[in-house]
């Protein structure tokens, strides 16, 4: 069995030099409504605003710049539902090498045009990005491009690791570094940086519920394949973690947690409002674990925004799920009398609550109901989780049967 390469920080120090002027140092903001909440200082690396709009670009520009010309000859081929993609097709286009994508089908199209806009290749193959990564390996092997793998090479893993150099020096007085996690390649660099340097620094990774790998594979002590994955979270949707990755997590990484879909639309949703960043799902992981638990992480806290590449019209579709998450979408269903004026009322006893209604839609058949009662169905925009309890409590204080 061959040994698993290991990225030390004098690679990662390497790999900073090689990428001066290819990636951006991304900016550190400080967030005072997360900060509120976490009762400390808590940072935003925004990631999101690199080169691409992913920290991709880092391990994929080293990875190709270190091919020898024979190898950049025949060409490079990747597997991405679309971060790495791009990062691929831009170092490519830097460094004058041709380029095949494969992508999962359903990747995002924003990321899917970005990628053909940098010059690749775009082929879709499979579900998810471990087929399309199948299909990427017998590419290479039937045309001798190089496979850019996008989290298991220890190029990769160095090239990421330069943001956690970066995290250090934008915060040094930092306690706790969050981060998005997948296949484990940035983890892995972020926490081999920040370890060597400050092994103080308490280092989570962030995976969303539907799609976590590495708890079972830390539990095991060796990568083990998801049998399924379920999260709109592209971006970290990894069904198994890379061996070179793992065994850095595996060192240097305290803690690896989960988030569910509504806490990821929570966070992105947040973002777009306080901070007014756009973020992808799993760009948003790290904040929604600290918006879950925000006394389990020590401030000042750095909460890593990984990737800002989101479709237009999935972003529509979490702002609305987070809304609801968030409780500023309440559905109800409310029986009044069917009367005239027994609407007018309801809507009278709503809008002086302060809540605004979206949609209404009447149900007169029903066993439950007499004959002189009208079921409504409803639904309203408010203000907050508080908001809406104050609605619903005040609706049964006037006599309504509200069923939520």
């Amino acid at each position: 069995m061959p040994e698993i390469p290991i990225v030390e920080l004098a690679d990662i120090q390497a790999a900073r030099e090689a990428l001066r002027g290819v990636a951006i140092e991304t900016p550190m903001e400080e967030s005072r409504w997360l900060s509120s909440v976490a009762g400390g200082p808590v940072w935003l690396k925004c990631e999101n605003l690199q080169r691409t709009g992913s920290f991709k670009i880092r391990g994929a520009y080293l990875r190709m710049a270190r091919l020898s010309d024979a190898e950049r000859a025949l060409g490079v081929v990747a597997a991405s539902a679309g971060n790495h993609a791009q990062g691929v097709a831009l170092a490519a286009q830097l460094l004058g090498i041709k380029s095949t994508v494969f992508m999962p089908e359903g990747a995002p199209i924003p990321k899917e045009k970005a990628t053909r806009a940098y010059g690749a290749d775009v082929v879709f193959h499979g579900k998810y990005i471990d087929q399309a990564l199948i299909r990427a390996r017998e590419f290479s092997a039937e045309t001798g491009a190089v496979l850019i793998h996008p989290f298991d090479h220890e190029d990769i893993v160095a090239g990421q690791g330069t943001c956690g150099l970066e995290v250090l020096e934008q915060t040094p007085d930092v306690k706790t570094v969050v981060v998005p996690t997948g296949g484990g390649g940035l983890i892995a660099g972020m926490a081999t940086a920040i370890k060597a340097l400050r092994p103080d620094v308490r280092v989570v990774g962030v995976q969303a519920e539907g799609a976590a790998a590495f708890p079972g594979s830390l539990a095991a002590g060796s990568p083990v394949a998801l049998e399924s994955m379920q999260t709109m979270a592209d971006g970290i949707a990894v069904g198994c973690p890379g061996e070179v990755p793992f065994q850095a997590v595996r060192s240097y990484v305290d803690e690896v947690v989960t988030v569910s879909e509504e806490s990821l639309s929570r966070a992105l949703l947040a973002l777009l409002e306080r901070a007014k960043l756009v973020v992808e799902p799993a760009g948003a992981a790290a904040v929604a674990a600290v918006l879950d638990n925000p006394d389990a992480f020590d401030t000042p806290a750095v909460t890593v925004l990984s990737g800002g590449n989101i479709d237009p019209l999935l972003l529509g579709k979490v702002i609305r799920h987070g809304m609801a998450a968030a409780g500023r979408y309440l559905y109800l269903r409310v029986v009044i009398p069917d009367l005239p004026g027994g609407l007018a009322n309801l809507l009278s006893e709503l809008a002086n609550a302060g809540a605004n209604v979206l949609e209404v839609e009447h149900e007169r058949i029903s066993p439950s109901l007499r004959l002189d009662e009208v079921e409504v169905r409803i639904q309203l925009e408010t203000r907050g989780e508080a908001h809406a309890n104050e609605v619903t409590t005040r609706l049964r204080a006037r006599g309504y049967v509200v069923y939520e």
